[in-house]
């Protein structure tokens, strides 16, 4: 998988515009489900998936293939997860709604298959610290190598392989509390 969407990177780089389609559609599941675990705005995550793709393909022509596409752009998403932090702190939204807490709550979907066990994953997730949450993330969910994830978030690979553990012995905690 990593090979191909390097490979479509480069293409892509190249000019293709069927590479640019195939690299695209690689990884945006991808990088839409990390985007959704750095971020508290469910909202902003579609919105942030598509400005990772935005800033790539914007700088594509400096990608040059020494690590994979995969890690390339999901350190890209991570930067434009950052850069919507300060966004949003500097220009904070008002709502309309008198109640807009109940508002919430209304428009959330109801009675999906794994609804409730899909918020209780968020939930303990959220319960985590920022790095082992992270580092859980890129290794457990997204299957990202222990090297590549440990380039990503900025740490040696040892330090990532703690978090990861420490964020398992956390979570395994949590279950059998609840």
């Amino acid at each position: 998988m990593d090979e191909s969407t390097t490979a479509w990177a480069l293409a892509a780089r190249a000019g293709d515009p069927d590479a640019v389609d195939l690299f695209v559609r690689a990884l945006h599941r991808d990088v839409r489900r990390y985007v959704a675990h750095l971020c508290a705005d469910p909202q902003a995550v579609d919105d942030l998936a598509q400005d990772t793709f935005l800033r790539a393909l914007g700088s594509l022509h400096r990608f040059e293939g020494r690590s994979s596409a995969r890690s390339w752009l999901l350190s890209i998403a991570r930067r434009a997860v950052v850069d919507g932090y300060r966004h949003a702190s500097a220009r904070p939204r008002l709502s309309d709604q008198p109640d807009w807490q109940a508002a919430v709550e209304h428009a959330q979907p109801r009675h999906l298959p794994g609804f409730d066990d899909g918020i209780a994953l968020l939930d303990l997730l959220a319960a985590l610290p920022d790095e082992r949450r992270e580092a859980f993330v890129l290794t457990q969910l997204l299957g990202l190598p222990y090297a590549e994830a440990a380039a990503l978030s900025g740490c040696p690979e040892g330090t990532l392989r703690s978090r990861v553990s420490r964020a398992r012995a956390t979570l395994a905690t949590q279950v059998r509390l609840t």
